[in-house]
């Protein structure tokens, strides 16, 4: 496969070049983002997920399954074929972002949330345990894993897991599964013998070019401003840690390796969030969002009745910006107007894998 070659930055390049990585939900907004990334640095990526569930969708804009060694189209829920798919191909790191990842759609389904989000984690885990070329495991879950007690300070990975909705609910189980895992069959003490290295990793609120998905601030903007309608906001003095699809894709790639590189000394739960003053409200951010947009672009109050969704969330990415010396790159501003470059050049029919890659080199060289 040729290599797209990018800048050489805090996520090494050269490590990644031939590494074997199983990835799960590679259809997906993020998921998409990682597998550009990825191969543009000479991975050798299976992907498995479900099929993309919008369309359009980054998947097929960017041409991944033209960029990766395997793209299987399978559910994380089905444990036979997953394990045979990753014992066929044994990767030497494995990256499981494959997930329900909606709050509001956690509480139409939450049978379904439950069994992709914890079981599909028990079910990756499981399989990584009949595979012993791996030596890194990272699994993805998110910042709402917290008992949210609406504190003005981060979270620390330490904080008690928790979770008011099903969707956030089912994220603090993932991270108790995989802590389970890690305690019994991949502990510290034996680290010699199984040499496999299991972390998890919470992102924030998670912006980019290229995201279709329902029920999520920006795609819910961008889809009412090319209609020429006020975008309906639920929350608007709502505090998230915001911050762009590359920052926290980097600090799994970062985490991977390290894992990768000196085992279970990392082998624990990492925040991946904007710095403190990267909380903002969804005022604040779909303000700055109008700003860059240009016309059409305006929003209103939604005034209807709506489930709960906690007012105040922060993390503290002390630990992996001291350990793992990973620190975002980019402020608010510059991601909004990323993801405005991205959508404008979207719709302007613009070659978007080689606007995704220029907009990775920036991020690596910023």
């Amino acid at each position: 496969m040729e290599k797209l070659g990018l800048m050489t930055a805090n996520v090494n390049p050269s490590f990644w070049n031939g590494k074997r990585v199983f990835l799960t939900g590679h259809t997906g907004f993020k998921g998409g983002w990682l597998s550009l990334w990825l191969a543009s640095m000479g991975a050798k990526v299976t992907g498995y997920a479900l099929a993309p569930d919008t369309k359009p969708n980054l998947y097929d804009i960017l041409g991944i399954s033209d960029l990766i060694e395997r793209s299987c189209i399978n559910d994380v829920r089905n444990l036979n074929d997953l394990k045979k798919v990753m014992t066929d191909f044994r990767p030497e790191i494995v990256l499981h972002m494959a997930a329900q990842p909606l709050v509001r759609y956690s509480y139409q389904d939450p049978v379904l949330t439950y069994a992709t989000n914890v079981m599909g984690t028990v079910n990756v885990l499981e399989a990584t345990r009949g595979v012993d070329s791996i030596r890194a495991t990272v699994i993805v879950t998110t910042d709402k894993c917290y008992e949210n007690k609406e504190w003005v300070w981060g979270y620390r990975e330490g904080e008690s897991m928790g979770g008011h909705d099903p969707y956030s609910s089912s994220k603090g189980c993932a991270e108790l599964v995989t802590a389970a895992y890690r305690n019994s069959y991949f502990p510290a003490d034996t680290y010699s013998h199984h040499k496999h290295a299991i972390a998890s990793a919470r992102a924030g609120n998670v912006i980019g070019g290229g995201d279709w998905s329902p029920d999520r601030l920006i795609p819910d903007a961008i889809k009412a401003f090319e209609e020429n309608i006020p975008v309906m906001i639920r929350n608007p003095l709502a505090i998230r840690p915001w911050q762009h699809v590359l920052e926290p894709l980097s600090g799994y790639l970062i985490l991977a390796q390290t894992l990768y590189e000196n085992g279970s000394s990392y082998a624990s739960a990492w925040n991946f969030g904007p710095h403190d003053e990267g909380a903002k409200s969804v005022k604040e951010v779909m303000e700055l969002l109008i700003s860059k947009w240009g016309k059409n672009a305006a929003w209103s109050l939604d005034g209807a009745e709506q489930p709960h969704e906690a007012h105040l969330l922060k993390l503290d990415c002390s630990k992996a910006n001291t350990q793992l010396k990973w620190v975002p790159r980019w402020d608010l501003e510059t991601a909004i107007e990323k993801i405005v470059e991205w959508e404008h050049s979207f719709r302007q029919k613009k070659d978007m894998r080689a606007l995704s890659l220029k907009q990775i080199n920036q991020f690596m060289s910023a």
